[in-house]
């Protein structure tokens, strides 16, 4: 039997310490958002009595529900379409031994160098030529091009990896390469598949600038920006602004709750291959 030492009760404190620094956002957040608004308490302490109907008002006030749905679509669709033209471009560049494979894949590794603020103009310039601007459509042009790179990086080191038996036995039946890669080799690479979809959704989801751009004045603006809709340019309702907040991270809460096995299986294996 394993006796509980000094060092396991060491260990089991600092985790406890730390957990509780990752709750202070947390107990910050919910404080200020069930607070009167005019109150000027500090962030760190609770008004009585709790005002939960600021969560009615905020959800009311910055029209919180479509653009939840307008992220859900955004998210959903960036996500889906990185990963299927991601691990498609990198079955090809792995599987291929001619020199264009290893220089296409330098050249999306390029992609890390250049911060995409560089082509906030030129971008915005061309969408709003293309009647694109306020269009969904262009966040997410932006997003499956600016999340390539990282994902095909992940796929290529993870394909590299991988035995190539199950690919030849299939080869040697008859199976062409794209059924190979639809029935034998996309469901071996599963947990980096969770792992790009996964950092590419907390991304998308909490992103901010693009969409401040590219969707502001139209109707399918995404969370982040109905949180904005409590922030002034003196002042900010900061208790509308947080409860605002709450019903915003709500999705992405119980996505986390029901997939939280598939999500540590892809940190664990994906991000080790």
């Amino acid at each position: 039997m394993n006796r509980y030492t000094r060092r396991t009760f060491a260990l089991e404190a600092i985790l406890i310490a730390v957990a509780a620094v990752f709750m202070v956002p947390l107990y910050v957040l919910v404080a200020v958002a069930l607070r009167d608004p005019d109150s000027t308490a500090g962030f760190l302490g609770f008004t009585w009595p709790l005002r939960f109907e600021n969560l009615a008002t905020a959800w009311t006030e910055s029209a919180m529900g479509p653009s939840l749905l307008n992220s859900v679509i955004i998210t959903t669709v960036s996500v889906v379409l990185v990963i299927v033209v991601a691990s498609t471009a990198s079955y090809t560049i792995t599987r291929r031994t001619q020199r264009w494979s290893r220089g296409v894949f330098y050249l999306f590794l390029t992609g890390f160098l250049f911060p995409g603020q560089l082509a906030l103009l030129p971008l915005y310039l061309m969408f709003s030529q293309l009647g694109l601007v306020g269009n969904p459509l262009s966040v997410i042009l932006i997003y499956v091009a600016g999340h390539m790179p990282f994902a095909i990086f992940l796929y290529c080191a993870f394909l590299r990896d991988l035995p190539r038996d199950y690919e030849e036995a299939a080869t040697l039946d008859g199976a062409r390469p794209l059924r190979t890669f639809r029935s034998i080799v996309f469901p071996l690479i599963r947990p980096v598949t969770g792992t790009v979809a996964i950092l590419t959704a907390l991304a998308v989801w909490n992103d901010f600038l693009n969409p401040l751009l590219y969707l502001t004045g139209g109707s399918s603006r995404t969370a982040p920006l109905s949180v904005y809709t409590f922030v002034g340019e003196y002042s900010a309702n900061w208790p509308l602004v947080f409860s605002a907040l709450i019903t915003s991270v709500i999705p992405i809460l119980i996505a986390y709750v029901f997939m939280q096995r598939f999500i540590m299986r892809g940190f664990a294996t994906g991000l080790k291959g």
